[in-house]
């Protein structure tokens, strides 16, 4: 007996690359409801995250002309992991295991073959895993794995290379949303969940159409969300700073002791300016840090809705505002 297959995919300003991402999603599951992999009510929901050009309008199209599609309006941008969030807990109850993915087809649809078998296997969360960098730039390919590694060593355990291509059955979904933190970093926080897993990897391709939403300065505000998300260890580095200051202190301290009973007490005005001035800037780095941390507190304590839902298309389960 087969399960019902939820693909959930984000999309913000993706009018120029939804009408070929459909046709390549209906072409895939209609192969998996004809070999029986999958069950006839599996759809492909794509989740709307504020678009400013007319996204929606592509998304209401393909609903009107396939029952395959869905949509989920979010009533306003609020970035590509709560539209993920959303479009995953608002189906949750329909389906069986959900697959996540970007709308650029830049993630092979093939292996979701392999993520559905290992389902059927009996794991809960099945990560997609690029197998290689080959076809990116040098700059591409040297952010991206920094990127992981950082993250890595900073305490925010990720999936090496792996993205938001994932497969979970309905209770990792639902365990996911026992999670109720306003900032979410989902690479970080589906490993936190446990369950059995396993990881499926492919060649991820060229950008169909459009501009990637992930710029270095938004990969840097990416990481930084991570970090400061899922791990204190930026807190304990200050803390080991200050006592890596505070020793070098006291050398600097005997040193000047022994100049100065010495006869050769030299006024060293360029080693005070270097110290004022490296001591301040610590200073500020780390208040900077620990207001990271104080304004995730203060997002966390408001407990204001991570996404609403202004409108949701889907035949099976009808029209919902």
């Amino acid at each position: 007996m087969s399960d019902t297959l939820y693909y959930v995919i984000p999309c913000y300003n993706e009018e120029a690359v939804l009408p070929e991402t459909a046709k390549r999603l209906e072409e895939k599951m209609n192969d998996l409801i004809r070999r029986d992999v999958i069950r006839q009510d599996s759809r492909v929901v794509f989740v709307n995250d504020g678009s400013k050009d007319s996204t929606w309008d592509v998304i209401v199209r393909l609903h009107e002309g396939n029952p395959l599609f869905s949509g989920i309006n979010l009533s306003r941008n609020r970035g590509h992991q709560n539209a993920l969030l959303a479009g995953m807990m608002t189906v949750a109850e329909y389906a069986d295991m959900i697959i996540s993915m970007d709308a650029d087809l830049q993630d092979d649809i093939h292996a979701c073959d392999e993520m559905i078998a290992k389902y059927y296997e009996g794991c809960d969360i099945v990560y997609g895993v690029r197998s290689s960098r080959k076809k990116d730039t040098f700059f591409k390919r040297f952010t991206a794995q920094s990127f992981y590694r950082t993250m890595d060593r900073l305490g925010a355990k990720t999936v090496y290379n792996h993205a938001d291509y994932r497969l979970m059955s309905r209770r990792a979904v639902q365990a996911l949303g026992e999670f109720r933190e306003v900032n979410l970093f989902l690479r970080g926080m589906v490993p936190l969940l446990g369950f059995r897993t396993d990881t499926v990897y492919y060649e991820r391709g060229e950008r169909f159409a459009g501009e990637s939403k992930y710029p270095l300065k938004k990969m840097v505000s990416f990481a930084v969300e991570g970090i400061t998300s899922l791990s204190t260890t930026p807190l304990r580095m200050i803390s080991w700073s200050g006592f890596f200051i505070f020793l070098v202190s006291l050398i600097i301290l005997v040193y000047s002791l022994i100049r100065h009973f010495t006869g050769h007490t030299v006024v060293g005005w360029t080693f005070l300016a270097v110290s004022i001035w490296g001591i301040g800037g610590l200073i500020l780095l780390s208040l900077g840090i620990i207001g990271e941390y104080v304004g995730k507190i203060y997002l966390e304590t408001k407990q204001r809705p991570r996404y609403i839902v202004e409108e949701y298309l889907d035949d099976a389960h009808g029209y919902r505002l």
